[in-house]
């Protein structure tokens, strides 16, 4: 896997990915785009969310929707590093079995999330989950 992260202007730069796709990061505080840390919480937000929901559809769970909020804290010293992250994700659908969203959930912290495997080295990574049933 490859990729380009080429600078713009000021603090801006545009990452590209080996497979053509781009997203623009701001070092600037994110005034103009998303920082580098916010993109790596972005990353495992997502990386996360696709095992969560591929591993629910697996076990037939009628779920119409994931969404994970994720926050963060940094430490005081540089570099400002995570110390720990914590993902609340939030599950939508029809009958859905808690045992089966807590199995998904611990699946892909421990298992799938390959975000999450590497950033687990250093930051304390926390997770869970609330379901919305509906009818």
């Amino acid at each position: 896997m490859k990729a380009q992260v080429k600078w713009v202007a000021d603090e801006t730069f545009i990452g590209t990915s080996e497979s053509g796709h781009s997203i623009v990061f701001d070092a600037n505080g994110g005034e103009l785009a998303p920082t580098p840390l916010e993109n790596i919480l972005l990353s495992l937000g997502c990386c996360s969310s696709v095992d969560v929901v591929s591993i629910l559809k697996k076990s037939r769970q009628n779920i119409q929707d994931c969404v994970v909020e994720i926050s963060a804290n940094r430490v005081n010293t540089v570099p400002r590093l995570f110390s720990d992250i914590h993902l609340h994700f939030v599950i939508n659908g029809e009958d859905v079995s808690d045992k089966q969203v807590a199995r998904a959930v611990e699946l892909s912290a421990d298992k799938y999330c390959s975000v999450a495997l590497m950033l687990n080295k250093t930051v304390t990574i926390t997770h869970d989950y609330k379901i919305i049933n509906s009818k």
